[in-house]
C-alpha cells in the first residue's frame, strides 16, 4: 500500500512539475531573492537556471514545500513588524528612478550614458503652478496714465525746489485766495497741463506741461515748481523750471529761471504784468504753454522778433529749432530716468503712448525735414489709404502725397553737420527707454536688426 501510494505520489508530482516547473521555479526564486536581499547579478543567474529545471525528485519537492512554508511565515512576521500591505502599495516610477539614479552619482560613466538610461536621468522637482501676472508693466503704465487726474492734491513734496522755503503760518485771506486758485485749476485747466498741490504745504505747487504739436517741444514733458509767497496775490508766484542744465528756450534758463513779464522776471506793459485783482495761477501756466513753448522760440529773444520776415532770420530760427529739439529729447531722457515726485505714472504712461510718434519724428527729421513739420504715417498705412487698389500701371499705383506733409528739404539747409549724428545717438537711447516703458517700438527694432544683418553675397 505504501509502495503504491509513493508511486502514485511520485507520478502525480512528476506530472505537476512537468507542466509548471518553469513558472513555479521562477516564482520561488524571486520570493527567496526578495527575502534574502540578493544582488542583481544573482537574480539573473537564478532566473536563468530556474528556466532549465528538470523533473524533481519527491524528496526535493517535499523540502521545497517546507521552505515555502518557512518563507511565508517569515514574510508574515515582517508584515506584522512594519505594517506593510502589498495591496496598498502604489508604485511610483519617478521615485524609483530617482532612487536608482542617486546610487550612480559617484560613478564615472561614459559621456552620453545618462541620456540613454531613464533611471540615470535626474527627475526635476515638481513646482506648484503659479498664476500668471494679471497685467504686465506696459498695461499698468497705460492704466495709471489714463487714471492720472489733471488736478489733484498730494500730502507733500520732498523733492520740490522750494520745499526748504519757510512759509510761516498762512493768514486767512492768503489761504482763501490760494483755495480759490485751486478751484480754478481743477475746473478750467486746458489740455496737456497737469497740476499737483500739497495739502501740508499750500504754498507749493508742481505742474507738468506737454509740448504742443507743431513745435520743437512736441510730445515732450516739462516740469515747473511753483512757490506761492506770503505776499500773494499782491505779488506774483515764484516759478522754477526743471531744466536739467539745458537752455531749451530764451525764456527758460539752464538755472531754472523762468523769464516772463507776468512773473515780474521781465519788463512788460499793461496786461502783460501781474494784476493782483485779476491774475491767477491758471493764467501763469497757460502763458508758459502758449507764449514760451511755441513753434519759433528763436523770436522770443528780445529784439529778434524784427527778423521774423527776413530770410536770414528764418534760417537762424530753423537752426534754433534743431538745437531745441535735441535738448527736448535730452529732457525726455532726464524725465524718464528721474521722474519728479508724484508724476512717475504720468511720465511712464505718456511716453508709453507717445513713444512711437516721437521715434518716427526723429527719423523724419534725420531725413531732412523741418522740426515741427507733420510726421507722415507708416509707409504701409499711407499706401493703403492713398494708393489705387485697382490700378495696374506704376504711375497710377504710386501713393499720393498726404496733405499737410512737408516734403524733405535739401540736406544743405542745416548749417550744423552735427545734428544728425547727435539725434541718432538720442534716438537709440529713446528707443531703449520707450521699449522698457512698453511703447510700440516693434517697427523701429525690426529696422535696427535688419541693418545689423550682413549683406547677402
Amino acid at each position: 500500500m505504501d509502495t503504491e501510494y509513493r508511486a502514485l505520489q511520485q507520478g502525480s508530482s512528476s506530472s505537476w512539475c512537468t507542466a509548471d516547473a518553469s513558472s513555479w521555479g521562477a516564482a520561488q526564486q524571486q520570493k527567496r531573492q526578495r527575502c534574502q536581499g540578493s544582488s542583481s547579478d544573482q537574480v539573473g543567474s537564478s532566473s536563468s537556471s530556474s528556466l532549465k529545471i528538470s523533473e524533481p525528485e519527491p524528496q526535493q519537492i517535499q523540502e521545497e514545500e517546507e521552505e515555502e512554508e518557512d518563507y511565508y511565515m517569515e514574510e508574515d512576521c515582517d508584515d506584522d513588524d512594519d505594517g506593510y500591505d502589498e495591496d496598498d502599495y502604489d508604485f511610483d516610477e519617478a521615485d524609483f528612478n530617482q532612487h536608482l539614479a542617486d546610487k550612480f552619482d559617484d560613478l564615472d560613466l561614459p559621456p552620453g550614458v545618462e541620456a540613454t538610461v531613464p533611471w540615470l536621468q535626474k527627475i526635476a522637482p515638481k513646482e506648484e503652478a503659479k498664476e500668471p501676472p494679471k497685467s504686465n508693466t506696459a498695461d499698468e503704465n497705460v492704466n495709471k496714465f489714463t487714471q492720472f487726474k489733471q488736478f489733484d492734491t498730494v500730502q507733500n513734496f520732498s523733492d520740490h525746489h522750494y520745499a526748504e522755503n519757510s512759509h510761516g503760518e498762512p493768514n486767512r485771506a492768503w489761504s482763501k485766495r490760494v483755495q480759490h486758485d485751486w478751484k480754478l485749476l481743477e475746473k478750467d485747466l486746458p489740455a496737456y497741463i497737469y497740476v499737483r498741490v500739497a495739502e501740508d504745504r499750500m504754498d507749493l505747487l508742481r505742474a507738468a506741461i506737454i509740448g504742443p504739436k507743431g513745435t520743437p517741444y512736441h510730445d515732450g514733458l516739462f516740469f515747473f515748481d511753483v512757490h506761492i509767497p506770503p505776499t500773494y496775490p499782491s505779488g506774483p508766484p515764484v516759478v522754477y523750471y526743471h531744466s536739467g542744465g539745458l537752455r531749451i528756450n530764451p525764456n527758460l534758463y539752464e538755472t531754472g529761471k523762468v523769464c516772463l513779464s507776468l512773473l515780474g522776471t521781465w519788463s512788460g506793459r499793461g496786461c502783460e504784468n501781474w494784476n493782483p485783482a485779476q491774475s491767477t495761477m491758471l493764467q501763469v501756466l497757460v502763458s508758459i504753454q502758449a507764449l514760451i513753448l511755441n513753434d519759433k522760440p528763436y523770436y522770443n529773444e528780445p529784439g529778434y522778433e524784427s527778423y521774423a520776415n527776413d530770410p536770414q532770420g528764418e534760417r537762424l530760427a530753423l537752426d534754433y529749432n534743431d538745437r531745441t529739439f535735441l535738448y527736448s529729447c535730452r529732457t525726455m531722457l532726464y524725465s524718464l530716468r528721474r521722474p519728479p515726485e508724484h508724476f512717475a505714472d504720468l511720465v511712464a504712461g505718456h511716453f508709453r503712448v507717445h513713444g512711437h510718434i516721437i521715434l518716427a519724428a526723429c527719423k523724419h527729421y534725420m531725413a531732412g525735414n523741418d522740426i515741427g513739420s507733420v510726421v507722415p504715417e507708416d509707409e504701409e498705412e499711407s499706401e493703403y489709404k492713398s494708393g489705387d487698389a485697382g490700378a495696374s500701371s506704376s504711375s497710377s499705383s504710386a501713393p499720393k502725397p498726404k496733405p499737410g506733409v512737408i516734403k524733405a528739404i535739401p540736406p544743405n539747409r542745416r548749417s550744423s553737420c552735427s545734428f544728425n549724428p547727435s539725434l541718432k545717438v538720442l534716438y537709440e537711447d529713446l528707443l531703449m527707454e520707450f521699449n522698457v516703458k512698453g511703447a510700440d517700438t516693434r517697427k523701429f527694432i525690426v529696422e535696427k536688426l535688419k541693418k545689423k544683418q550682413p549683406a547677402a553675397t
